[in-house]
């Protein structure tokens, strides 16, 4: 289930190297209006790349949640919380990171985006230290048996091929206290209790019948 490119005769899968190719004409306009292009290329060169590192793969697979941006094919964006146990994203080589998707609210909204626009954002936050990590690049959708068996409980799984990988200034990062892991996470031997919100009556008739593979 893979993501049309709607990018005319660009190869989707191409790198983003370099500090020409990392920034547009609006941000160029405000780093020099503030005078910051110098810096921004300088972090950029030392700080971007387009591979993960060994500490990337280690920070990331730590991570028990991320936030993913997406937009539509008009360019609409939206953003969403994704959430699981520990090691619930995996970096599977040196560009490409997987996750899944489990059972939601059937919107489909950011898996949705990504089957017409395969441009994604993820940003990984570390409350405690405080770190962050952002992920830019290109996505796809799976649901082959292999895929899925990677992850329990999971509906579909999403690739993504990392075009630039790099650490932001966390001096704006709230620290607080480790959260208590959600109940609704899938795992192997438990069966998860369904959501609340499912019971509702108005949605009584509207919800999807469990599916036979």
């Amino acid at each position: 289930m893979s993501a049309p490119d709607r990018r005319s005769g660009e190869d989707p899968g191409a790198p983003h190297e370099g500090t020409e190719a990392s920034y547009h004409e609006g941000m160029r306009l405000l780093q020099d209006r503030f005078d910051t292009r110098r810096l921004a290329d300088r972090l950029d060169e030392r700080l971007g790349r387009s591979a993960f590192t060994a500490d990337d793969r280690a920070f990331i697979e730590a991570r028990t949640m991320f936030f993913l941006a997406t937009a539509d094919a008009r360019g609409r964006p939206d953003c969403s919380y994704k959430g699981g146990d520990a090691g619930f994203v995996r970096v599977t080589g040196e560009r490409e990171l997987v996750f899944p998707s489990y059972d939601g609210n059937g919107q489909f909204r950011s898996l949705g985006n990504v089957m017409v626009n395969a441009a994604v954002g993820l940003l990984f936050i570390d409350f405690q230290s405080p770190r962050r990590l952002r992920v830019n690049g290109r996505a796809s959708v799976a649901d082959d048996d292999a895929s899925l068996a990677m992850f329990e409980g999971a509906q579909l799984v999403v690739r993504v091929r990392a075009e630039r990988v790099f650490p932001n200034c966390p001096r704006y990062i709230h620290t607080g206290g480790a959260a208590e892991p959600s109940a609704h996470v899938p795992r192997a031997g438990c069966t998860p209790a369904p959501a609340r919100w499912k019971s509702m009556d108005f949605l009584a008739d509207v919800l999807p019948q469990p599916r036979r593979r």
